[in-house]
């Protein structure tokens, strides 16, 4: 089998500090389609954050199909309540919004449990991304689960239930507790993800000795390895705004391209995804990891 395809790019193209930066777009890109259309010629694969905080519209998804050259793929993070995290009901449409009481409209961070809500909130997703499934743009759901979400058996079902609520569309998951890793649940964890043919997510994150991160444990569940790198400073992890930026230096995107090498020989395709975007550091990764690729010479 001929080793798998290397896929570089970043979990965002619009991040306000990024934007302010200067330090990747040219002058004349000061609108989001000719961001996007930048990226595009830079990168063949990112992340669409926004979708974690507002269910995008058809016409949103259908305007980066169109920015974008054949063969570029969007992975999609989910809507915030469909990993536990609390939403500003806010930003709901309207046809979910009618669907909450009137206590929970008036609240700004509203945790959302009950079933039925959560099953319109995914149909709503799916539905919204059928512009970029039709342009064959799409490549996978990303299921974050916060750092409160530890290994139990009614988690696993969630995780499964999720891949149902996706109706078709892939979904990559990607853990931030320890616990889904100690010896007692690790092979555990990938041997259910593989048989339910949901992708792990690789995550790159500090480390503090506990279990309050994920351990840094490159895998592989189906035929795509995916890398989400958050970057390794652990001074303000764990604030409620963590602002810390981080480069990975020279040494440390070496290590994870051999990582990525590695598992090349197993998978079709590998996406690194660079998540440590502030002040446009993603980018600037990104790029140097290309550079690395290039002057290394895999694929």
């Amino acid at each position: 089998m001929a080793p798998g395809k290397i896929r570089i790019g970043t979990c965002s193209w619009t991040e306000s500090s990024l934007i302010e930066s200067g330090t990747f777009y040219p002058h004349g890109a000061s609108t989001p389609k000719a961001r996007l259309k930048f990226y595009a010629r830079r990168f063949d694969t990112v992340e669409i954050e926004s979708s974690y905080y507002q269910i995008p519209t058809l016409e949103m998804a259908q305007a980066w199909a169109e920015r974008t050259p054949p063969g570029f793929l969007f992975h999609v993070k989910a809507f915030g309540a469909l990993t536990g995290h609390n939403i500003d009901p806010h930003r709901l449409p309207e046809r979910l919004r009618a669907m909450l009481a009137p206590a929970d409209l008036e609240r700004e961070d509203l945790h959302v449990a009950e079933p039925t809500l959560l099953k319109a909130m995914a149909q709503a997703l799916v539905a919204a991304l059928e512009p970029l499934k039709q342009a064959h743009k799409m490549g996978f759901v990303i299921f974050q689960f916060p750092p409160w979400f530890g290994y139990k058996k009614s988690n696993l079902d969630y995780i499964h239930y999720c891949r149902e609520l996706m109706a078709g569309i892939p979904i990559a998951v990607e853990f931030r507790h320890g616990s889904w890793f100690t010896s007692q649940h690790r092979d555990d964890m990938l041997a259910f993800l593989k048989k339910h043919k949901i992708t792990y997510i690789t995550c790159d994150e500090p480390q503090f000795g506990n279990l309050s991160t994920a351990p840094f444990h490159p895998a592989a569940t189906t035929g795509i390895a995916y890398f989400r790198l958050h970057g390794r400073n652990g001074d303000s992890w764990h604030s409620e705004a963590p602002t810390d930026e981080y480069l990975y230096p020279q040494y440390e995107l070496q290590e994870i391209a051999r990582h990525a090498v590695r598992l090349s020989e197993a998978v079709r395709t590998i996406f690194i995804m660079f998540s440590n975007c502030r002040c446009g550091y993603a980018m600037r990764n990104a790029l140097e990891l290309c550079t690395i690729r290039k002057r290394e010479s895999f694929q």
